[in-house]
Parts: C-alpha cells; structure tokens; sequence
C-alpha cells in the first residue's frame, strides 16, 4: 500500500479529531470533538467549562448470589454527579432508568431513549453523561439521536485525569490512556473522510485512506509515549532502589476516591497536598518522611484515589504509581466509614489491589483499615461503628483527619505492624565509634544505653531485619 509523508497539517488535524468519541465504522462526523476541551465545526476552539448536561445513571437489575454489595441509585448518582462536577458541568438534570436488558445499539430501551431526547431539547442541554461503558456505535447513535454530545464513564474519568494530572509522569500516564480509549473511536472531524491518498497512475492502488493514516498516526505517538514511560518508570525504579539503600519501610496508602487519603496524609505529615471534598483531588504520588513515636522514620506515599468500574486502560497506565502499593511494607485502606456505601467502596478497592497482585492472604497481613470520618456520625452510630471494629480481625483504627481523633492510636498501630520483623540485639561500642553511634540512632530504636567506666558504650536497640545485616557490616569497622 503506498504511503505519503504526514505533513506537519496533518499532524495538527490528527491533534484536533484524536478526542472524538463517534462510531469508526462510519464517516460520519461528530457532534463535538471533546467534552471539555473541543473544537466546533469550524476547527474554532469551544471553552466547555459550564457546559449544561444532563447524567444518566442506568441502574442495573439486582444479581442473585452477588458476592459484591449493590450500590443504591442515589449514591450512584451522587457518585456520577461528582464526577460531572469534577469537571464543572452544569447539571441540567439526572435520570436513573433500569437496565434488565442492555441494548447492542443504543444500550437503552426506544421509549426511554425517546423520553432522555425530549429532557435534553428541554434543557437544552449540549452534553450527556452516561454513566456506564459504551461502545463506539451506542455512543454514535445516541449522539445522532439526541443531537447532543454523548460521553460515558470511562471518558468522563479520563477528562478528570487529564485535567488533573501535574508531574511528567502522570500526564504521560493520562495521555497514554486516553488515546488508547480513542483510537478505536477515531472520526475526522472533515468531509473527506474516506478520501485515499497516495498512488502514481492507474498502477498505483489506491493508496492510504485518510482514516487509516490517522490511526496510523496516534499509534505512532502511543509508542513514542510508551517510550518515554518506560524512562519514568526506570527513573522510579532507581529512586526506589536509593531507599532500598537506606531502608525505611515504606507505608501506602490507598482507598475509594473522596475517602478522606489526603486529608490523612496532610495530618500525619503536615504536607500541604491538595485536599477537597471532590473526586480524584489527588492523582500525582506523593511521599514523605515521617516519624513514629519510637522514632522509627518511614515514607509516607498518598496514591490516586479508586473508584468502582475505575477503567483497565488507566489502572494499567497508573500501573507505574501503583508499584509503590505493591511493594509496600505496609498499606492504609481508608474507608469513609460514616458512607452509607462504605461496604461496597471497600469491595472495590479489594477489587484493584487484588488486581495490582495483593491477594487476600496478603491483605491480612500488609492491609491495615483505617475507618476515617468519625466525626461525621452521631453518637449511636459511633457505637455501632465501635462494636463493629472490635469484632473484626485485624482490628480497624478509627479515626478523624479532619479533628486528628485517633490518629495518635494509627501511629502506634503502624510502629507495631513495621516492628513485626525487627529484632532486639544488644551491642557495645567504644568511644571512637562516634559514626556507628550517629548511624545507630538514626535507623535503629534505641531501648537502653548506658556507658562504662572505660568509656565504652551498651546499647540495646530494635533493629528491622532489613538493617540488622548493615549493622553488622559496620560493626567490622565501628569507626
């Protein structure tokens, strides 16, 4: 097939249609090119910032023997809201239709299809946010349907990604993400979709569609992506192996978006990380050093919120991020437990870090639950919350970020599940070994000392596993 040279047009073209969501099968073009950042029919640029849309949640029909809790059609379209908010989209108004028997073509039933058309023209409303999964020919019919821009779930989380995302690292994740959940949907937003190009004379063959150069094109640039993340991830890699050098244990935390992670992480560490009643507030790792009341010295690391049906294409673009959950010593699920859907949120995120490899065996022993937001509930349901912890094993900290109620009681709950694997040895030094004595109180507990008449020095610390065999090492050569 022949093939002519991208011109630096087309590239631009490319840039602009890469975020349209229509059907591929078709020529047809799109409604829109992007739900918040778009151009019009004329390529002019559209601001969709208080864009009015109207959220449909499809309630599924409940499952018989499911093992997963069922979320109820108001958090659900709380939940869907918040994302639309997220990216500040007027809601117009929300419909929760019931979907027993998801259609190939339009995943809703004519009627209810027919009666959403009538709210949009309503309220006229530019946008719909489906908040399910759709595949590129409901989201075309749909579109040509209603007359309006259509997105669903896994569209609508990525724009929240893409707007988010701070560092190189998580940008290139987002980009990578998004185009690969758009090259099936690819459109051009031009007429000559179908046009071929290239050939010479009648022998020539008809040359390079315009459409498969586009395709051709985003594959192109996920690969140059894909390359500049195995650089990210090489360079996480050495930062990680520098602190397998100076072995803090390294303590995560994870939980469903919007549980309160960064509002934890900003009260243990008195970091100013971005901390709002909103989803995906935080989506760019962050770590720091923190202290426990023995002195021990671990890295704190907030993570990317969860999220249910959260898209396979960002948990493996995020997979870099994520690593830090998977190697950790010791993990911090926590739950807004004052959330009439804790239970499901808490199914979920056992969900992704079953997936991330943190089986249930494993949970037992890295996972630590830290109910969060206890100040949020009245007093017979902090009872009820309280009798609850007791009965489970291992036991939940409850806690409030917001006041800093049991955040005392985490700590020490941390210090006890990381000192698991140390080991208490008793060690003399003398007098000369003022270098050992600095580097003994910086990475071991000291339990005892004292020092004899010869000058020399007893100690008895507790020492991690990881750090007892450099201990050793420079107990050969103590000065």
């Amino acid at each position: 097939m022949s093939r002519r040279k991208r011109s630096s047009k087309d590239e631009a073209d490319i840039e602009a249609a890469v975020y349209d969501t229509s059907d591929t099968s078709s020529g047809e073009t799109s409604s829109g090119d992007r739900s918040v950042d778009a151009r019009d029919d004329d390529g002019e640029h559209v601001e969709r910032n208080g864009m009015r849309c109207v959220v449909v949640v499809p309630v599924p029909a409940e499952r018989r023997g499911a093992s997963t809790p069922l979320r109820s059609a108001a958090d659900r379209v709380a939940e869907a809201v918040g994302l639309a908010n997220a990216i500040e989209l007027e809601i117009a108004a929300t419909l929760t239709p019931r979907l027993n028997d998801p259609r190939p073509a339009t995943l809703l039933g004519k009627g209810k299809v027919e009666e959403i058309g009538e709210l949009v023209a309503a309220e006229h409303a530019g946008l719909v946010v489906i908040d399910h999964a759709l595949s590129p020919v409901q989201q075309r019919n749909l579109e040509t349907v209603w007359g309006a821009k259509v997105i669903d779930r896994t569209g609508l989380i990525l724009e929240i990604f893409g707007r988010r995302a701070q560092t190189r690292e998580g940008r290139l994740q987002v980009e990578l993400a998004h185009l690969t959940y758009q090259k099936s949907r690819l459109v051009r937003s031009w007429t000559h979709l179908e046009r071929q190009r290239g050939g010479a004379g009648f022998l020539g063959g008809p040359g390079e569609s315009q459409l498969e150069l586009d395709r051709r094109i985003i594959q192109e640039k996920i690969e140059r992506l894909q390359k500049d993340l195995v650089e990210v991830v090489r360079t996480r890699d050495l930062h990680r192996k520098g602190r397998a050098r100076v072995p803090y244990p390294v303590v995560a935390i994870v939980g469903y978006t919007n549980a309160g992670k960064s509002t934890l992480f900003n009260r243990l560490t008195g970091a100013g990380v971005l901390a709002k009643d909103q989803v995906f507030a935080t989506l760019d790792p962050t770590m720091r050093e923190i202290r426990l009341p023995a002195g021990r010295r671990v890295i704190l690391s907030d993570t990317v919120g969860f999220i249910s049906d959260l898209p396979t294409t960002l948990v493996a673009a995020f997979r870099a991020t994520l690593e830090e959950v998977i190697t950790a010593d010791l993990v911090l699920h926590v739950r807004d437990i004052a959330s009439a859907e804790s239970a499901a949120q808490r199914a979920d995120v056992d969900h992704v870090l079953a997936d991330l490899g943190v089986d249930e065996l494993e949970a037992a022993r890295r996972v630590l639950e830290v109910w969060n937001k206890i100040d949020c509930l009245g007093p017979e349901s902090r009872d009820e919350t309280e009798n609850a912890a007791r009965r489970m094993e291992p036991r939940p900290v409850l806690v409030s970020a917001v006041s800093g109620e049991g955040v005392e009681d985490l700590l020490a709950e941390i210090e006890r599940r990381i000192s698991g694997r140390d080991e208490i040895i008793e060690l003399t030094l003398p007098a000369s070994s003022g270098k050992l004595a600095h580097w003994l109180h910086e990475n071991a507990e000291v339990i005892s000392r004292h020092t004899d008449e010869t000058g020399a020095t007893h100690y008895k610390v507790r020492v991690d596993a990881g750090r007892k065999a450099r201990l050793e090492a420079k107990m050969r050569s103590p000065t």
